[in-house]
């Protein structure tokens, strides 16, 4: 006899800044553990994309339920912070 497992729909809504880019298809999944993990990996490679380039400092994905309520979030940022004033060159 075969066990039945029952998937989940989660949404993935992208929160780069002021800009949400909501998730209207949503996947499926086994468990919330399975859902967040996608959901961090989706963020780290956002990220990987985004940031660097100066698109965003952080962006968020919010996780939420077949019923649209928010799970938990997923938060990626960079913070680039340049020494004032420069450092001179060593003297030799």
């Amino acid at each position: 006899m075969s066990r039945l497992i029952r998937m989940s729909r989660y949404y993935f809504d992208i929160r780069e800044g002021a800009r949400i880019v909501p998730d209207e298809e949503g996947m499926e999944f086994e468990s919330l553990d399975a859902a967040e993990r996608e959901a961090a990996e989706a963020a780290a490679e956002i990220g990987r994309d985004r940031l660097p380039k100066g698109d965003a400092q952080e962006v968020t994905i919010e996780l939420k339920n077949e019923h649209r309520q928010r799970v938990l979030t997923v938060t990626v940022a960079i913070e680039i912070n340049p020494v004032d004033p420069e450092p001179l060159p060593p003297r030799w």
